[in-house]
């Protein structure tokens, strides 16, 4: 992605870009869900889905799916749809459901039937109308994480981007003039030194080039998020019948497992702590839920949570896990490395890379640390938002985390009743989450006081009529499956 971003970016300049990839260190491989952000890499790079998605196995997204989550009767299950004009009356609709709810009065207020797309996706239908609208609908993607590597990575090298099969092994650090320490180069294993101006530290969790310079900094998200590994496997598809565009996010007995439907196979993992469950426990429960049998290989995985402090260092740059991960509850991971891209590429200047980079530096990492902040509120959420009570650990997710000042706020104004839109805007908590996916989380998780008594019958007369108006809808649609066999077909 930094590749293709920065190619395409500063293709008019005397710059080269090389990238470095060693076959001896494999990628972790397992995100293959993504936010509708995606969707404007493929704009920005000129690649239509009918190229990407039959190369990478790939489906739509029209939104995430939460069940088991909340013990709350009727909000045991909720889904976080990606809102779109289509959705504008019956949104309204939601919002003030769910404000009349929180006040205590009778009202229907679950999401799932205020939005299309849990509709559609129930359906089997992707985001896609059959006629032309005069908008298009908000959707992301699924796909094989590895194939879409290889994809850009040859798009890359198309697009006139170097590359050198090295593993490195040291990395040269030298002085500046005012005292500085800088990347200088790269030493492989072969011996091979590889120089640069600046260098993007895509090593995972290592940080390998990141970490090196004096200034590096990490900050931890283990006393937030109390997740800090996951089991992972894949199952064959059949190739036919439904295909729901929509991941699943389950709560399981110490965490939760994903279920990302591509077009050849299902991908499942269980994200867990192993502070109350083991990895041999885990695979398990993984393979019970899931119903995998034993030749089916599972991929055990290790997280470290939280961000460094300067994604931005003298001459490096940390993108995707070399500069920090929040676990992949929301699938934000991809967002996060895509916005650091391009931030960075209209922040620096490659043809003079000093000329104010110090400040331009404060600014971005300024930027990318509030990024990270409210992706941390809203996941954090999830879990502070919990009711099970069955395990210890989904007690310790509510009551023994350090819960981020903003989000207290935010949960404390909703619960008084107060004007939630105008403090999220307040607060800049609907920088990354918009207001309507602040309100699905806290409905949906059905925080909500006793309800008085009164009449429910206006509130179930217009529950009845939303459903009809969007569950009519379904139709006008493309079937998931077939649109993605026509866009393979060309």
């Amino acid at each position: 992605m930094a590749a293709n971003l920065l190619a395409r970016k500063w293709q008019d300049l005397p710059v080269k870009i090389s990238l470095v990839e060693s076959r001896e260190i494999a990628t972790i491989g397992v995100g293959e869900g993504s936010t509708p952000y995606l969707k404007s890499l493929f704009r920005t790079l000129d690649i239509p889905e009918s190229e990407w998605m039959p190369a990478c196995d790939a489906t739509y997204k029209c939104g995430i799916r939460f069940p088991g989550w909340s013990a709350v009767e009727g909000y045991t299950s909720y889904y976080h749809p990606f809102f779109s004009p289509l959705d504008r009356e019956t949104g309204a609709e939601f919002f003030s459901q769910a404000d009349q709810r929180r006040c205590g009065k009778p009202a229907e207020a679950l999401p799932d039937d205020f939005f299309h797309a849990p509709y559609l996706s129930q359906a089997g239908m992707a985001p896609i109308p059959r006629r032309p609208l005069p908008f298009e609908l908000d959707y992301a993607y699924h796909f094989d994480a590895g194939l879409l590597g290889k994809f850009l990575k040859a798009r890359a090298l198309k697009a006139g981007v170097e590359y050198y099969e090295a593993t490195v092994e040291k990395v040269g650090l030298s002085e500046r003039a005012h005292g500085e320490m800088v990347i200088e180069t790269l030493k492989t294993v072969n011996g091979e030194c590889l120089s640069a101006d600046f260098f993007i530290d895509c090593t995972g969790f290592r940080s390998g080039l990141l970490s090196e310079l004096p200034n590096y900094e990490f900050v931890s998200y283990e006393e937030t998020l109390l997740n800090n590994a996951a089991v992972a496997l894949q199952m064959p598809g059949e190739g036919h019948g439904l295909l729901k565009s929509e991941t699943i996010s389950e709560a399981l007995t110490n965490g939760w497992m994903w279920n990302i439907p591509l077009q050849s196979r299902t991908g499942f993992g269980y994200v867990y702590s192993d502070a109350y469950i083991s990895p041999e426990a885990a695979e398990q429960e993984l393979r019970a839920r899931t119903g995998a049998p034993d030749d089916i290989p599972c991929r055990h995985l290790k997280m470290r949570v939280g961000r460094v402090e300067q994604h931005w260092s003298a001459n490096c740059l940390g993108v995707g896990l070399s500069q920090g991960f929040i676990e992949p509850l929301e699938a934000t991971a991809l967002m996060l490395v895509q916005f650091t891209i391009e931030q960075f590429a209209q922040s620096f200047d490659p043809v003079n890379p000093g000329a104010g980079a110090g400040s331009k530096s404060i600014a971005f990492n300024q930027k990318i640390n509030a990024m990270f902040g409210g992706v941390l509120d809203y996941v954090a959420g999830h879990y502070l938002l919990n009711t099970r009570n069955d395990t210890d650990y989904w007690r310790a997710a509510r009551e023994g985390i350090v819960v981020p000042e903003r989000l207290q706020q935010l949960l404390a104004c909703w619960d008084r009743g107060e004007d939630f839109p105008g403090h999220l805007k307040l607060a800049e908590a609907d920088r990354v989450y918009s207001h309507a996916s602040w309100y699905c989380l806290l409905a949906g998780m059905g925080r909500f006081p006793e309800v008085s008594t009164g009449n429910k019958a206006e509130s179930k007369k217009l529950l009845c009529d939303v459903r009809s108006f969007c569950g009519g809808n379904v139709a006008r649609f493309e079937s998931h499956r077939d649109y993605l066999k026509r866009l393979a077909a060309g």
